[in-house]
C-alpha cells in the first residue's frame, strides 16, 4: 500500500473532496509504473483491463481494506491508458465497465467561472445531469452547486442507491462537485448524498433536474429533453417580427389539472390535452394560452406556486417531451402559450434547494430577509452570482427547450420590497436605507434584458400589485422590462362595481373611470385571473348581484367591458361560460352547465363573438398603450350609469364606439356624441337573443346628425339594452379623421 493512513480513511469514509485523485489510475511517482485504486463496497474481485491498447497491461487490483478499497500495480507501462474494471460482486454477479474516476472534470474553467460571475447563460447544459459521450464513452455526467458541503455522493438506480460507490469531486473553489459516470443511460433515478455543513447527511434532489418521479416522491429521472422534433418552424419565424404592443392578445387562463378530467377523475396528460384544449381555444377565439406553473412542485393544492423542480415540467402529466408536444401542438395551430414563472420563493421541503448543503444556499440565513411570512415559503437571495445565474438561466431554459412565448411571473411585489407583508421591525433596510430589494431590482432587469434579446418576440409579465414606477418600461430608461403589468387596480375596482346592486352603482361610477388616469403609466393586462374565483371571492357568475337573468348579463357587461378597454386580456377557465362555483384544483369545469339553458351557452356564445369582434378590428388593440387609441365621449352621466367611449386604431381610420348602461333599465331615446358623420352600424350586443338576453337593441344602425353632443361634431339617438354593453362601428370606415 502506498497510501497514506490519513488517505485511507478519507476514502474508506467517503471524506476527500477531490476522490479522483487518489481513485483511478495514476502514474507512480518514481515513474517506474502505475498504480489503480476503485473504492467497490459490494466488490469481491476487480481487474483492470485495457479497451484501446491491448497491449497494455491487464492486472488485479487487491483489496486493502474491508470496506471494498482495491489497489493494484503495474511495471508493464508507465503511462495511464484508457481501462475497464471487470467487477465481480459478493453475490457472484459480474460488470464490465469504464471506471467513473479516470475521465477528467465535464466542466471546464470557463464554465466555472462565468458560474461564479452569475453569466453562464446555458448553466442548465452544464450542471444537473447531462447524457453525453466523453471521449467516446457514452454515459451521464453529474455536476452540483453545494459550496459548505463536506462531501458529495452521487447515488441512484445504478448503485443501489450507496453512498460510498459514487463520492464525487470539488472543483476547485466553485463550489461544484462533478462526476462523470459510463454507461448511465435516460430514466436513470438519482440524487445527491450530501454530508452537510454540520455533518449530517442528507438526501437532495436535483436543482437542475429535467425530470421527476410522480409526487409525492421526488427522485431525479436523468433525461434528454432535446430528443423532440419540433415542427412550429412557421410559428417562430413569425413570432421574432411580432409586435405585442400593436397586435390582438386575449389570454385562456389554464390549470392544466382541473380544465377537464377523464373519466375516474385523473387528469388527462399533456398529450391527451392537446386535441381537445387547442379545439376549444380556437372555438374560442383566444390568441394564447396561459399555464399556471407547470414547473415540478411537490403539493398539488399550492397549484404550481410551490415549485421544486425549476427546470422540469410536472410528471404529473407526463414526460419533458409530452410537454414539448403540447406546446408544438399549441403553435401549429396559431395560438401562443404563456406559462407561470415563480422566481419570488420556493418552498422548505428538506430534499429540494432548502438549506441545500446545510446553510442558507438558495436563500438568506437571516429569516427578516429569507423568509415569506404570509406563504411559509423562502426567498432567492438575489444578491448571491449563482442563484442568480440558477433563475435567470431557468427564465432562458424555458424559452430555448420549450418553445414557450411568455413568462408571467408571479408575486413580484414579494420581489422588489424589503418590506412586503412585514411589520416594523421584521425587515432589513436596504444600503440606503430603503425597503427597495436592490439586488432583486437588478435580477428582475437582466431576466427581461435577456429573454426578450434572446428570443425576440417573447413577452414577460409582471403581476406587480402596487404603484411601483416603470414596470414594463426598458432597463436603459430607468425601468424593470416587463413587457406586460397585470392591471390589478382596474381589476379590483371593476369587479367592487360590479358586484353592486345597480340601484347603488350612480355613486361609484368612478371605479370604472379611475383606470383610465393611470393607464398609459404601463402597458396592461386586464386580468380576471384564478386568483378571484378560490378562497371564498365566489366565481365571476356569483359576483353578480339579482337573479340569474341579471348575473348573466351583469356577467357579459363585464367581459365585453375588459375586451373593449384599453389592454390586453386574460380570462381564466370558467368564466367564458358562467361557471357557477368556485374554482376548485381537485374538479373538473362545470361542463354540464352548457347543456343546463340558455345563459351559459349563450356567455359562451358572447365571449366567442367578442373575441372575433376583437381580433378583426384593429381599432380594439393596435393602439391600447397610445393617446388617441381611447377617449371618452360620456364619462359623466352619472344618474344613468351609462359610459361610452371610443376606440381607434393608429390612423383613427378605424373606430368603435362603445357604450355601457349598467342597470336593469332601458334608455331609449338616448342621445350619444359622435366624432363622424354616417350610420354606425350595431356590430356586437350584450343583450341579444342568443347571448341569454332580452333582445332590445339598434338593429338597423344609427345615423349621426350634425347635432353636436358631448364635444363631438355629431351625435345619434340610441336604444340602450337593460344591463348591455353596445359596440357601434361607422358603416363607412374611409371618413377622414376628425379631432375627438
Amino acid at each position: 500500500m502506498i497510501l497514506t493512513a490519513a488517505e485511507l480513511e478519507s476514502l474508506v469514509k467517503v471524506q476527500h473532496s477531490s476522490p479522483h485523485r487518489l481513485l483511478g489510475m495514476h502514474p507512480l511517482g518514481n515513474g517506474s509504473g502505475l498504480v489503480a485504486r476503485a473504492f467497490l463496497p459490494s466488490a469481491r474481485e476487480v481487474e483492470v483491463v485495457p479497451v484501446e491498447e491491448p497491449d497494455k497491461p491487464r492486472f488485479k487490483l487487491e483489496r486493502l481494506h474491508p470496506a471494498g478499497l482495491f489497489e493494484g500495480m503495474t511495471h508493464e507501462a508507465n503511462q495511464v491508458y484508457a481501462y475497464n474494471l471487470i467487477i465481480t460482486y459478493t453475490n457472484g454477479n459480474i460488470r464490465y465497465v469504464r471506471d467513473p474516476y479516470s475521465f477528467l472534470p465535464t466542466l471546464g474553467e470557463t464554465d466555472l467561472f462565468l458560474f461564479g460571475q452569475g453569466n453562464e447563460r446555458r448553466i442548465y447544459e452544464k450542471l444537473g445531469a447531462q447524457l453525453r459521450e466523453f471521449d467516446g464513452v457514452a454515459g451521464a455526467s453529474f455536476a452540483v452547486w453545494a459550496p459548505n458541503a463536506r462531501q458529495v455522493s452521487l447515488v441512484g438506480d445504478f448503485n443501489d442507491w450507496d453512498g460510498r460507490t459514487h463520492p464525487m469531486r470539488l472543483l476547485g473553489t466553485s463550489g461544484v462537485w462533478e462526476l462523470f459516470i459510463p454507461g448511465v443511460k435516460a430514466g436513470v433515478h438519482y440524487k445527491f448524498e450530501i454530508k452537510n455543513s454540520r455533518g449530517r447527511v442528507v438526501l437532495k434532489t436535483d436543482p437542475f433536474g429535467f425530470f421527476f418521479e410522480v409526487p409525492p416522491k421526488n427522485a431525479a429521472l436523468v433525461w434528454d429533453y432535446r430528443r423532440f422534433e419540433w415542427s412550429d418552424e412557421d410559428w417562430m419565424q413569425k413570432r421574432r417580427q411580432w409586435n405585442p404592443f400593436r397586435a390582438p392578445i386575449s389570454i385562456y387562463e389554464v390549470h392544466l389539472g382541473s380544465w377537464k378530467k377523464k373519466s375516474l377523475g385523473e387528469s388527462p396528460g399533456y398529450r391527451e390535452l392537446a386535441e381537445p384544449l387547442i379545439e376549444y381555444a380556437k372555438k374560442l377565439g383566444f390568441t394564447h394560452v396561459e399555464f399556471l406553473p407547470v414547473a415540478e412542485h411537490a403539493y398539488y393544492p399550492s397549484w404550481g406556486y410551490q415549485v421544486t423542480g425549476f427546470y422540469a415540467p410536472t410528471s404529473r402529466y407526463g414526460t419533458p417531451e409530452d410537454f414539448q408536444y403540447l406546446v408544438n401542438a399549441i403553435h401549429c395551430a396559431g395560438i401562443g402559450v404563456i406559462i407561470d414563472w415563480v422566481p419570488a420563493h420556493f418552498p422548505r421541503d428538506d430534499w429540494a434547494l432548502a438549506r441545500f448543503d446545510g446553510t442558507a444556499l438558495f436563500e438568506h440565513e437571516d429569516p427578516r430577509l429569507g423568509a415569506h411570512q404570509d406563504w411559509g415559503t423562502l426567498i432567492f437571495n438575489y444578491g448571491r452570482n449563482e442563484v442568480r445565474n440558477f433563475l435567470v438561466a431557468n427564465a432562458l431554459f424555458w424559452c430555448n427547450r420549450f418553445h414557450v412565448d411568455g413568462l408571467r411571473v408571479d408575486a413580484v411585489a414579494s420581489i422588489l420590497y424589503l418590506d412586503y407583508s412585514r411589520r416594523p421591525g421584521e425587515w432589513i433596510p436596504n444600503r440606503y436605507g430603503g425597503r427597495e430589494n436592490l439586488e432583486a431590482i437588478e435580477f428582475l432587469k437582466q431576466v427581461n434584458h435577456l429573454v426578450h434579446t434572446e428570443f425576440p418576440g417573447t413577452v414577460t409579465v409582471a403581476e406587480e400589485s402596487t404603484a411601483w414606477p416603470q414596470v414594463t418600461r426598458p432597463p436603459h430608461l430607468g425601468g424593470l422590462g416587463f413587457s406586460f403589468k397585470w392591471n390589478m387596480g382596474w381589476m379590483h375596482d371593476t369587479l367592487k362595481y360590479i358586484s353592486r346592486d345597480p340601484v347603488h352603482r350612480k355613486y361609484h361610477q368612478n371605479d370604472l373611470t379611475f383606470a383610465m388616469l393611470y393607464h398609459y403609466h404601463e402597458n396592461f393586462i386586464l386580468p380576471l385571473s384564478h386568483d378571484e374565483v378560490v378562497h371564498g371571492k365566489r366565481s365571476l357568475l356569483e359576483k353578480m348581484p339579482g337573479d340569474d337573468w341579471r348575473k348573466f348579463a351583469n356577467l357579459r357587461l363585464l367581459l365585453g367591458y375588459q375586451w373593449l378597454f384599453p389592454g390586453k386580456k386574460l380570462l381564466f377557465m370558467g368564466g367564458e361560460f358562467g361557471q357557477r362555483s368556485e374554482w376548485s384544483a381537485n374538479a373538473e369545469l362545470e361542463w354540464r352547465l352548457l347543456d343546463m339553458g340558455p345563459y351559459h351557452r349563450g356567455t359562451q356564445r358572447f365571449v366567442i363573438d367578442l373575441n372575433q369582434l376583437y381580433r378583426s378590428e384593429p381599432a380594439c388593440w393596435q393602439a391600447d398603450y397610445e393617446y388617441g387609441g381611447f377617449f371618452w365621449v360620456d364619462s359623466y352621466d352619472h344618474e344613468n350609469s351609462v359610459l361610452s367611449f371610443v376606440r381607434q386604431n393608429l390612423e383613427s381610420s378605424r373606430r368603435l364606439l362603445v357604450v355601457l348602461n349598467l342597470t336593469p333599465v332601458p334608455r331609449s331615446p338616448y342621445r350619444i356624441g359622435l366624432p363622424q358623420p354616417g350610420v354606425w352600424l350595431e356590430v356586437l350586443n350584450s343583450d341579444a337573443i342568443q347571448y341569454g338576453g332580452s333582445g332590445t337593441g339598434n338593429p338597423h344602425g344609427v345615423c349621426a346628425e350634425s347635432t353636436p353632443q358631448h364635444h363631438q361634431p355629431c351625435s345619434g339617438v340610441f336604444t340602450l339594452p337593460p344591463l348591455s354593453i353596445v359596440a357601434f362601428r361607422p358603416s363607412d370606415e374611409t371618413v377622414p379623421r376628425q379631432t375627438a
